[in-house]
């Protein structure tokens, strides 16, 4: 895969799936075949949040629910570095944001634009409030949120997405692994972010998996920005001559300069976006030419609409959208969501080993198929069905 081809044009989104962002509401009306004033009561009467005991650490999940009983749901993460990154006092925002408003007031109930809210990158409280919105409003209409967004397609192929393993034994062993189970293409996380990293090691890695994956199968590769420059000339020549198809964030996402200097130095296309943390912050790296392939988290651009502002803003330029899908089951969701609407996207991030997404209090599991893709699933809102009967047992408290 060149440079050329991670460029190539997808322009000519629907206006459907660019109108749904302005007014989710009646294109979820559309999409049912009912007029908007037939939808249910979708006035928010309710935020709580459960606190759940889930074995490997707490876990909260939030919860908005409406006049008409339906409840949106999304996971209230703590994970990321980010200036406004922390959903500690969630539940107090959310109560006075949202409760008495609508479901149907979505864009203006977590849009980032206003100034203050802008120049410290996106809030994360606006983007759980989004993702619930958007599965509280799916699931009004019985449609899944793709649906709503403008379908482009039912399915994607997914790559496995490691762990950071210690050894290169282990990710030779994967690799196999992996291809017995339908998937055509792997990523690595080299053994670099936690306590130092080690670029040498990291290219026998690449090295060892290219060997032990035979020359036709697709490698990605994703150090985390942990390089300096010069490491990451080294290391992305090396990536280039194991015919590897992408090179995610070699360097800090914020040394600007360094990612345009690799960008024009190597012919791998520059993967770029899981650090950048709002909408209106693309725009530099796709003017100067700091990225080939655009990236998002959801939970740091603002959420489902976030995510599809950025999918736009890529596919304006002609460029390729990868978002980031690592992590567990509503991570797998909302991502899964944004790809299915999008044009320009190819690919969806599996987290490997496979089942390590799974959450007893979630029913569904993301598994790919031996054909290698990811299949949707028709269940409305974002398709991640709570097993109440097990949420109920495992909840130590719920906030409200």
């Amino acid at each position: 895969m060149s440079k050329t081809s991670s460029r190539r044009g997808f322009l000519g989104a629907s206006a459907a799936a660019v109108s749904s962002l302005a007014n989710p509401g009646l294109a979820a009306a559309q999409g049912a075949g009912v007029k908007p004033a037939d939808l249910p009561d979708l006035t928010i009467k309710e935020v709580r949040v459960y606190n759940i005991n889930a074995g490997r650490g707490s876990t909260q999940i939030a919860g908005i629910v409406t006049n008409s009983g339906i409840e949106g749901n999304y996971s209230l993460a703590a994970r990321y570095w980010h200036p406004n990154w922390s959903n500690q006092g969630w539940l107090e925002y959310a109560k006075r944001t949202l409760l008495g408003k609508s479901v149907l007031d979505l864009p203006a109930l977590t849009s980032q634009w206003k100034p203050e809210l802008r120049r410290l990158g996106q809030l994360s409280y606006a983007s759980a409030i989004d993702n619930c919105l958007w599965d509280a409003l799916g699931k009004a209409v019985n449609l899944p949120v793709y649906r709503i967004l403008g379908a482009y397609r039912d399915k994607v192929k997914a790559y496995a997405s490691t762990q950071h393993h210690a050894t290169i034994e282990e990710f030779v062993t994967e690799v196999k692994l992996i291809q017995s189970q339908g998937f055509t293409a792997y990523k690595i996380h080299p053994p670099s972010p936690n306590g130092g990293h080690d670029y040498k090691l990291d290219i026998e890695v690449a090295k060892a998996v290219r060997k032990a994956a035979g020359d036709d199968f697709i490698l990605l590769n994703d150090p985390v920005g942990v390089y300096t420059r010069e490491e990451a000339f080294k290391v992305g020549r090396a990536l280039q001559e194991l015919d590897y198809v992408c090179y995610e964030d070699p360097i800090p996402t914020d040394d600007i300069d360094g990612l345009v200097q690799l960008n024009q130095a190597l012919d791998i296309p520059i993967h770029i976006g899981e650090f950048i943390f709002s909408p209106y912050n693309y725009a530099e790296y796709i003017r100067r030419g700091a990225m080939d392939v655009v990236r998002f988290i959801v939970d740091n651009v603002g959420g489902i609409t976030g995510g599809m502002k950025i999918a736009r803003l890529a596919e304006s330029f002609g460029m390729e959208c990868a978002p980031h899908n690592w992590g567990e089951a509503y991570d797998h969701a909302v991502h899964f969501h944004c790809e299915l609407a999008m044009p320009n996207n190819i690919w969806f991030e599996m987290t490997v080993p496979q089942g390590s997404s799974d959450r007893a209090y979630v029913k569904d599991k993301f598994r790919v198929a031996k054909d290698g893709y990811v299949y949707a699933s028709a269940k409305p809102g974002l398709g991640v069905e709570l097993d109440r009967a097990v949420l109920d047992k495992m909840t130590t408290r719920i906030d409200r």
